[in-house]
C-alpha cells in the first residue's frame, strides 16, 4: 500500500508523445512488406519450379533474403516514434524524498572515461567531460572518476594537470550558481553564457587559459 501511494505522489521524470508520422510509417511498412513478400515468392517460384535452376537465381534469392532481414531489423525504430520530454527539476525532488524515506545516503558511483588518440579525441574535450562529471549534483565523497588513456599521451596528461587547477574554481562556481550545463566547453560556447556575473567572466578567463595551454601542449608533441 505504501508503494502504491509513493508511486502516485512521485513527480514524473519524463513524458512521451507518439508522433503523427507513426501512422504513415506503419502504412509504408505494410505496403513495403507486401511488395517484399511478393518478390521473394517470385524468386522462390522461379527457382524451385524450374527444371534446371540457375546459380544466379539462387544468388538473387539469397541477396533479397539478406536485404529483407536487414530492413526488418531496422523497422522497430519507425514503428512507434515518440518525442520524450524530461523533467530534470523533479529528479532532485525524488532523490531527496527517497533519501528521507530510506534514511540512507547516495550510493557510491564509479565513472570511467576512456580515451586513446589525442588527435581524434582532443584532450580539451576529454577534460570537459571529466569536469562535467565531477560537477554532478551528487555527494562528492561518493563519486570516483577514473580516466583511462590507452595512448599514454603527454598532451592529455598536461591537459588534466591544467584541468585540476581549473576545477578548483569551476566546481564551486557550478554549485554556488546552480549551473545546469556543467560542461565548460558547452557552457561557454553555447547560449548558456548570457547575462553572466563578473564571477562568470572570471571563470571564462580561467577556462580560456586552460584551453590555450592544452592546445599548445598538443601542438608541440
Amino acid at each position: 500500500m505504501k508503494n502504491q501511494t509513493t508511486s502516485t505522489t512521485t513527480p514524473p521524470l519524463h513524458s512521451h508523445k507518439l508522433l503523427h508520422r507513426a501512422t504513415f510509417n506503419r502504412l509504408y511498412m505494410a505496403v513495403y512488406a507486401t511488395a517484399l513478400l511478393t518478390l521473394l515468392y517470385h524468386h522462390s517460384h522461379s527457382l524451385f519450379n524450374n527444371s534446371f535452376p540457375s546459380f544466379s537465381s539462387f544468388l538473387l534469392l539469397l541477396s533479397d533474403l539478406i536485404l529483407a532481414f536487414s530492413w526488418t531489423c531496422t523497422q522497430s525504430f519507425h514503428l512507434r516514434p515518440i518525442r520524450r520530454h524530461e523533467f530534470p527539476e523533479n529528479l532532485r525532488k525524488q532523490t531527496l524524498k527517497e533519501r528521507e524515506d530510506d534514511n540512507t545516503e547516495s550510493p557510491p558511483l564509479d565513472i570511467f572515461i576512456c580515451t586513446a588518440d589525442p588527435l581524434k579525441e582532443p584532450p580539451i574535450g576529454v577534460v570537459s567531460t571529466a569536469l562535467s562529471v565531477m560537477a554532478y549534483d551528487y555527494t562528492s565523497e561518493n563519486v570516483s572518476v577514473y580516466v583511462s588513456d590507452d595512448g599514454g599521451s603527454q598532451a592529455t596528461l598536461f591537459a588534466f594537470m591544467e584541468a585540476a587547477k581549473f576545477a578548483r574554481h569551476w566546481l564551486p562556481f557550478c554549485r554556488e550558481y546552480n549551473v545546469v550545463q556543467r560542461c565548460p566547453q558547452a557552457f561557454f560556447d553555447g547560449d548558456f553564457y548570457v547575462n553572466c556575473s563578473p564571477e562568470a567572466d572570471r571563470m571564462k578567463v580561467i577556462n580560456l587559459h586552460s584551453i590555450i595551454t592544452a592546445k599548445f601542449a598538443n601542438s608541440s608533441r
